[in-house]
């Protein structure tokens, strides 16, 4: 069997730091990664990101047996979805309660299917487009069907009421954009009230060509 030391060891030091500097708290969010020989590490139910232990993650095979590891977090259905949805684009998934990202969930005028406004070239360039999808009560196997209804065009969407949830191609990318999704919807907070210049049409066209982006 393929040695998952130092997947594990990054996916508590990256949770770790999430926690640290506060875009999550308690024992709320879960992490995701997919092992080497295609099967899943899972952080465990009812943890804290700060003090989770890299022998007792909830361990998958390919097959999604747990062989190993505590419980896992009641969030699977959000990680199984988007791996089966977005192939080899999904090597990780976040899910956090980050303070602005649910709050802006929450908010009457946020275009549910472009939650982010093209506030800078970065939310662009590591999220796309970010969808809210309706709130469902937490554990609910309707979130992960409402993510597999997006059919893998999306890497990022906030649950109204809840939170963000971001995959990306490795753990340390799904944090990136996982905390570029939270400091964007921040800089709308900050904004909030003021007039303010947003990207350009031409100007996300080209950050799309040149960075050969997922839209």
């Amino acid at each position: 069997m393929t040695s998952t030391t130092g997947l594990r060891d990054e996916i508590c030091e990256l949770a770790r730091s999430l926690y640290e500097r506060g875009y999550t708290h308690g024992s709320t969010g879960n992490i995701s990664a997919r092992t080497e020989d295609g099967g899943l590490l899972v952080s465990p139910t009812g943890t804290s990101f700060g003090r989770l232990d890299p022998a007792r993650l909830s361990h998958f095979d390919a097959s999604g047996t747990l062989i190993g590891g505590d419980k896992p977090t009641k969030e699977m259905p959000l990680h199984t979805a988007f791996y089966d949805t977005r192939g080899t684009r999904a090597g990780a998934v976040v899910h956090l309660h980050s303070h602005h990202s649910v709050a802006l969930s929450m908010l009457p005028e946020t275009d549910p299917d472009d939650a982010l406004p093209a506030l800078t070239p970065y939310s662009i360039m590591k999220l796309g487009r970010v969808k809210i999808l309706p709130y469902f009560q937490p554990g609910d196997v309707a979130m992960g069907e409402a993510i597999r209804a997006l059919e893998g065009q999306r890497s990022a969407v906030i649950l109204a009421n809840h939170g963000p949830v971001v995959a990306a191609g490795s753990v340390e990318n799904a944090v990136y954009a996982m905390e570029e999704l939270e400091e964007t919807a921040r800089l709308v907070f900050t904004l909030h009230g003021r007039p303010y210049n947003l990207l350009n049409q031409p100007q996300i066209t080209r950050l799309i060509e040149t960075f050969n982006l997922d839209m």
